[in-house]
């Protein structure tokens, strides 16, 4: 069964904490698709996942870029699992029905954002209404995540 968690941002945007959520998945020996809502904000963590520190990068493409089935992460704006992950990141905005697909589904959603508020306690409660394994982790001061729920 897939294990579904919610990830409240509360002191960084998306931008900034998904490198942090992406190394810690990658460091376990998975593999990741991320689903983001459009285009522009592919080419924008794209852009940012190499550049995000000086001294690495996050190894990651896209349809832009290519070559799929060679990708640890893979941005995507559709439903697919071209990379044959395990690990399924929903950033904010964006939806799927792929969820049960992976062992693991990571939705994120910004606490200065009522509507992505609302919106994450209306998936909370259909994913516990399919029996999904839902946990609740919420963003502290210094950008690490406390268990909540």
């Amino acid at each position: 069964m897939t294990a579904i968690r919610f990830y409240h941002l509360q002191s960084q945007t998306q931008k900034q904490a998904l490198p942090l959520l992406l190394s810690k998945a990658l460091e376990k020996g998975h593999r990741i698709v991320v689903k983001l809502q459009d285009a522009s904000e592919i080419e924008d963590i794209d852009t940012h996942l190499w550049t995000y520190h000086p001294d690495s990068f996050l190894p990651h493409g896209s349809a832009k870029t290519g070559q799929a089935e060679a990708q640890p992460v893979w941005l995507t704006t559709t439903d697919e699992n071209p990379n044959k992950a395990d690990v399924l990141i929903v950033g904010q905005g964006a939806e799927t029905a792929m969820q049960g697909d992976f062992t693991l589904c990571c939705e994120i959603f910004s606490g200065d954002d009522a509507a992505a508020v609302q919106d994450a306690r209306k998936r909370w409660k259909a994913y516990k209404e399919q029996d999904f394994e839902v946990t609740y982790w919420q963003q502290n001061e210094r950008g690490g995540w406390d268990q909540k729920a």
